[in-house]
Order: C-alpha cells, then structure tokens, then sequence
C-alpha cells in the first residue's frame, strides 16, 4: 500500500515539473520563421489556397513559417538556405 501511495505521489509530482517546465516555455519570445517548415509542419497560413497549419505542400516552402525562439530564425539552415523573417518567393 506504502509503496502505491509513493509511486503515485511521485508521478504527480513529474507531472508538475513537466507541466511548469511547458509553461516556463510558452512565455519565451517567439517569431515567425519563414521556409524552414517540413511539408505538413509548418504552424499556420501558407500562402494562397491555404488555410493553416499543417498545409505547407513542400519540404522547406518559403511562404510557410513556423514558430520558432526569438533571434534563431536567420541562423536556421536548409536545403533551400537559411530561414527568413518574411516570406520567401
């Protein structure tokens, strides 16, 4: 019974280190950044005859974005260069 009570007190208590830890990453600055997104994993808009997230069509596509940490989108490389602050043609 001891050890039941231990073993769910302990999952409780990773439960709220991973739920302050997510939340301590959601208030980080974060920027759109544009062709670095894999084909269906890009986070919203992908230009004309799009609607939103997970409808970029290609690897890389330059008018898909996704959100990443502040300042690390130019520094992001692919195939297709680096990533982009505004949409790419």
């Amino acid at each position: 019974m001891k050890a039941t009570v231990a073993t769910i007190a302990a999952t409780f208590a990773l439960g709220l280190v991973a739920s302050a830890a997510h939340a301590a990453d959601a208030d980080k600055p974060m920027e759109k950044c544009y062709g670095v997104s894999l084909a269906g994993k890009n986070d919203c808009k992908a230009g004309a005859g799009t609607s939103c997230a997970g409808t970029s069509t290609v690897n890389y596509q330059g008018n898909a974005w996704k959100l990443v940490p502040k300042g690390t989108c130019e520094t992001m490389k692919t195939p297709k260069g680096q990533g982009s602050l505004t949409p790419k043609p």
